[in-house]
């Protein structure tokens, strides 16, 4: 059930000077896509939908789709900050529909919110945080991003070698006008590289915020005269930009990684031994693979309740474990999609009574030949990450198998050009 009502959003229209409505959704790599309308067209958005042209939009394309309608969210309705205050612009996060208002089947969000539902009927929901890093470049002559960082800065430096500090604290205040928290920003190692942490919320929302957390780096970032980039290897031999998503599970207000030591392993257990299989939905891009294994990028599926460039860190305070951080997945996801296959591996996992393997609490810098020849390795390319998912029995035998497939096909396609 919303909180708001549709006569609650008109009113908010009417009374906040609301002159555009972004109807907002993502194509299949989580690029944010859009359509405006008026104020007056407000209503027939909620009741029957707003066309568009799915054929056009990557991942929509199905011969069975036939029309295809936007239908807005009207818990996601935030006002962008940055656009006029007089004749304001609002957004909205939308669900996609069939004509007769059914769900369209390769819909992610929806996707997500119905594993949501599978967690709520096993008594449990999900939490997730996340922390993003990107890079700022400078603009060429025609507002490109001219490949020079913006800063020569390195981990924690502060200005005036951290010359992002300022768009920075833009981005901070500017999420937090729109309702998203953020934790902490700061230079990472890569020249021009920042970093930006925003708090845990249930899983739905932490997708939606990622998607607005992207937009308004991008958009901040243009005011200021740079390019944001969020590419996972956007200069080589330099640091990649990383996606942590961390994460806990909650019975009630009970923390059941804190609380359940047999449930929250099964759950992990599950993610881990399937990281192979859903590798190619959480690094979907060739240049996603050159990023692991430098510059503590996880390259091998361990765990370790230490900070050691494992795979999954597992953290542990007074002999306390609170979360856990997946830590090998790129900002260039799907977060409806990604986040939903990792329920569904963690959920696997736990109707199996799966085991976490033994930790490897040892730094990567001193992991030898000898030691490491014994590891399992992600996928090291997107061709293998592909051929895993093909191959993959949880894939390929679970009851959302098609829009797996999908997702795949269209992957090989976009190599295949």
């Amino acid at each position: 059930m919303s909180q708001y009502s549709i006569d609650d959003i008109v009113e908010f229209v009417v009374e906040n000077d609301v002159k555009f409505i972004r109807l907002a959704f993502c194509d299949l790599y989580g690029t944010q896509k859009n359509i405006s309308i008026m104020p007056e067209e407000l209503k027939h958005a909620f009741e029957e939908g707003v066309n568009f042209d799915s054929f056009l939009i990557l991942g929509f394309d199905d011969s069975r789709s036939q029309d295809l309608f936007l239908k807005p969210d009207p818990d996601t309705l935030r006002v962008l900050p940055w656009r006029p205050q007089a004749g304001r612009v609002i957004r909205f996060y939308c669900n996609i529909v069939m004509a007769d208002g059914t769900p369209f089947i390769y819909d992610y969000r929806h996707f997500l919110q119905e594993t949501i539902k599978e967690c709520n009927e096993l008594g449990f929901s999900t939490r997730m945080g996340l922390k993003s890093e990107f890079y700022l470049f400078k603009e060429d002559e025609n507002g490109n991003s001219s490949g020079e960082p913006f800063d020569n800065g390195t981990y924690l430096d502060v200005a005036p070698a951290d010359k992002g500090e300022n768009i920075r604290r833009e981005i901070c205040l500017t999420l937090e006008e729109m309702g998203i928290m953020p934790q902490s920003s700061h230079h990472e190692r890569g020249p021009g590289q920042n970093e930006i942490d925003f708090t845990s919320a249930d899983v739905l929302t932490t997708a939606d915020n990622f998607v607005t957390y992207k937009n308004v780096v991008e958009n901040i970032a243009s005011r200021n005269g740079v390019v944001a980039c969020f590419d996972p290897m956007p200069i080589e031999d330099a640091p990649g930009n990383g996606l942590h998503i961390k994460m806990a599970n909650y019975k009630g207000d009970v923390n059941l990684q804190r609380e359940d030591k047999d449930f929250s392993e099964g759950f992990m257990a599950g993610i881990l031994g399937r990281m192979r299989d859903i590798t190619l939905f959480l690094n979907c891009r060739e240049d996603s693979y050159d990023r692991f294994g430098v510059s503590e990028a996880p390259k091998y599926i361990t765990w370790s309740s230490q900070n050691l460039s494992r795979l999954f860190r597992v953290p542990e305070i007074n002999g306390r474990r609170d979360h856990f951080i997946l830590r090998s997945p790129d900002s260039c996801i799907n977060p409806y999609l990604a986040s939903a296959i990792i329920i569904q591996a963690g959920l696997e996992g736990i109707r199996k009574g799966e085991k976490l393997p033994p930790s490897l609490e040892i730094n990567s810098r001193d992991l030898t030949e000898e030691n490491a020849a014994v590891l399992e390795m992600l996928p090291l390319s997107l061709s293998e990450a592909i051929d895993c998912a093909e191959n993959s029995d949880f894939l390929m035998k679970s009851s959302f198998a098609d829009l797996a497939k999908r997702y795949i096909d269209i992957i090989k396609e976009s190599q295949e050009v």
